[in-house]
């Protein structure tokens, strides 16, 4: 069984649906030992680091996915979850989870394409990724596959060795994450079409390394 944490932060029925599609059991939950129970955990989310985080704590879940990642559960972020499982997000000026170290920044008002126009905020709309080092998650994806995102803000690890791979617009930004059990991408897997189910499916499939 695979655990979707429920923290009120929407978008929970079409990573549920998409889990399903693919043949996987799974069930969005905000209960604490279901979550314990489960062989591995999908930490999603549309909305702001400072309402997630609020959410999480008045819950108990922020320990429980802490707990959860030390004890080496296969674990997978995706848009504001990958957000929270850093240190701290400019959004709000929240405190965040803190699994991987680092910070959550915001685009630049002045970002520029490579035709030198301007680039709109958030970021909404299909694109690639460069897989900078190898990850079961990333199995399969070519350079041409394209992804959905919808963000203002971005992933900043502390360790340049955390991010898989990146993506450009107006700056090249982590847009996927790696560490030990977990896994997280900035854009939505499950709004990607083939490319992200092909990534949900890797990581429903994926044993880390002890």
């Amino acid at each position: 069984m695979i655990a979707i944490i429920d923290y009120n932060a929407g978008n929970l029925a079409s990573v549920a649906r998409a889990v399903a599609h693919l043949g996987f059991a799974c069930t969005v939950t905000a209960d604490a030992g279901t979550i314990r129970a489960a062989e591995r955990i999908i930490f999603p989310g549309v909305g702001a680091a400072g309402a997630a985080m609020d959410s999480l704590k008045r819950t108990g879940l922020d320990a429980v996915l802490v707990e959860q990642f030390a004890a080496g559960k296969p674990m997978l972020g995706i848009c504001l979850g990958t957000q929270v499982i850093m240190g701290f997000s400019e959004e709000n000026d929240t405190r965040c989870l803190g699994i991987v170290a680092g910070r959550v920044s915001a685009f630049s008002g002045r970002l520029s394409g490579d035709d030198g126009r301007p680039l709109k905020i958030p970021h909404m709309g299909w694109n690639r990724i460069r897989v900078r080092v190898p990850h079961p998650l990333t199995a399969g994806i070519s350079p041409q596959d394209e992804f959905y995102f919808v963000h203002s803000y971005y992933p900043v690890p502390d360790e340049a060795d955390r991010v898989m791979a990146t993506t450009d617009y107006g700056i090249r930004f982590a847009s996927v994450l790696g560490w030990r059990n977990l896994a997280a991408t900035q854009f939505h897997l499950e709004k990607s079409g083939r490319p992200g189910l092909r990534m949900l499916a890797n990581f429903c499939a994926w044993t880390p390394a002890a």
